[in-house]
């Protein structure tokens, strides 16, 4: 658009003469100041959402390729995994998105052409305000209804993949606990070979704790009853009965176990306790009970979180103007190390409301408080220049 220096009474005698072309022009700039946040808004969130998704996609590789699952159960738990991190990342990719966009247009001196055309630089965040509340409200539609929404359909499927095969439970050289009181470890055995070995610690029964040791073992699926059914080979049961001076040892040839899966942790769903549930707690313990202020600061945060996100694509207009000359990369750095500041309060906060040193509703809505009036600060600076 405007890049060449030679075009600014031109842009000028554009923008001064008849009110109906200014009103059309700041209608244009509007759409062309937005249509600049779209691409590094994307590049940015997909990267932040791939760099996040990491260790799990490579699990989910390795599911695809080595476990046999299926690809369209890989699709369904990464599109579950999605809402969880597009809370994080949508806030920081808007930030990203505004540095990138007026540090190039600074750059490019279209923004002094605009200035100097008679716009504001409040005129000139117009578009950036309608963004950032595009970008508030995915989030905060996410943050209440999308994320718990997915972390309840991820424990179904997993809990599906689980009654499908077992063995997604059973990894190799870690002790795995499938259902409640009941520890599984399978040694390490060579790439393309069998697993050879099992040991169980099996709790189920309090009165009777038992270890099985076994040199073989076997899974069967009863899908019907939702239980799997473990077939030992050659192998010892040791117990110990009621009184402390027993010991039992039973040697097998082949010893059968059934794990209901609908005890798995899958298949257990955690509810949030309610405000009023919260409160109680705190009317019980003074105020003082650690977990309870820490539970109502994350209600006072589902709120405060996806409000930070107006904040930073405000905050990146001043940000991008004053590192115009950092390109994308540049101000992918500066938004990343925005974000760790704005962590670090939230972990200051976190600890004063613990210590009871901080109220809760401060502590959610301490750091926007900050932010707010550093973007104030730097927009009040950069319109007198």
């Amino acid at each position: 658009m405007f890049t060449r220096e030679n075009d600014y009474p031109i842009v000028c005698d554009i923008f001064l003469p008849r009110s109906r072309d200014f009103v059309i022009l700041r209608t244009l700039l509007d759409r062309y100041i937005f249509t600049e946040l779209l691409s590094p808004f994307g590049l940015s969130l997909g990267a932040l959402c791939f760099v996040m998704l990491t260790r799990e996609l490579l699990r989910l590789v390795e599911l695809l390729v080595s476990k046999g699952v299926g690809f369209w159960a890989v699709l369904k738990v990464i599109a579950m995994l999605l809402p969880s991190g597009l809370v994080l990342t949508l806030p920081i990719a808007g930030l990203i998105a505004s540095i990138t966009a007026f540090g190039r247009l600074s750059f490019d001196k279209e923004l002094v052409a605009m200035r100097a055309a008679g716009l504001s630089l409040l005129r000139l965040s117009q578009p950036v305000l309608l963004f950032s509340v595009f970008v508030c409200t995915i989030t905060l539609v996410l943050s209440h209804w999308g994320q718990p929404w997915s972390s309840l359909n991820l424990k179904k499927v997993a809990l599906n993949l689980l009654k499908d095969q077992l063995v997604l439970a059973l990894e190799q050289g870690t002790f795995n606990e499938p259902i409640p009181h009941m520890m599984i470890y399978v040694p390490e055995s060579e790439p393309g070979q069998p697993p050879n070995g099992i040991f169980i610690s099996d709790e189920r029964l309090p009165n009777e704790p038992r270890v099985i040791v076994a040199q073989q073992y076997h899974v069967f699926m009863d899908s019907e009853h939702e239980h799997v059914a473990l077939q030992l080979i050659n192998g010892t049961i040791h117990s110990r009965p009621r009184r402390d001076d027993q010991y039992r040892q039973i040697a097998f040839a082949s010893y059968d176990i059934k794990i209901n899966l609908n005890l798995s942790s899958y298949s257990a769903t955690e509810e949030r306790p309610s405000y009023d549930q919260i409160m109680a707690r705190l009317a019980e313990t003074d105020g003082k009970d650690a977990g309870a202020l820490r539970r109502l600061m994350e209600y006072y945060k589902d709120l405060a979180f996806p409000t930070a996100s107006l904040v930073f694509c405000l905050l990146g207009v001043p940000v991008g103007i004053v590192s115009k000359r950092s390109g994308r990369i540049g101000g992918f750095a500066v938004g990343v190390g925005i974000i760790i500041a704005f962590y670090v309060l939230n972990v200051g906060c976190d600890f004063l409301v613990t210590a009871l040193l901080l109220h809760p509703f401060l502590g959610a809505w301490l750091p926007n408080i900050i932010f707010v009036v550093i973007t104030v600060g730097m927009y009040a600076r950069m319109s007198r220049q």
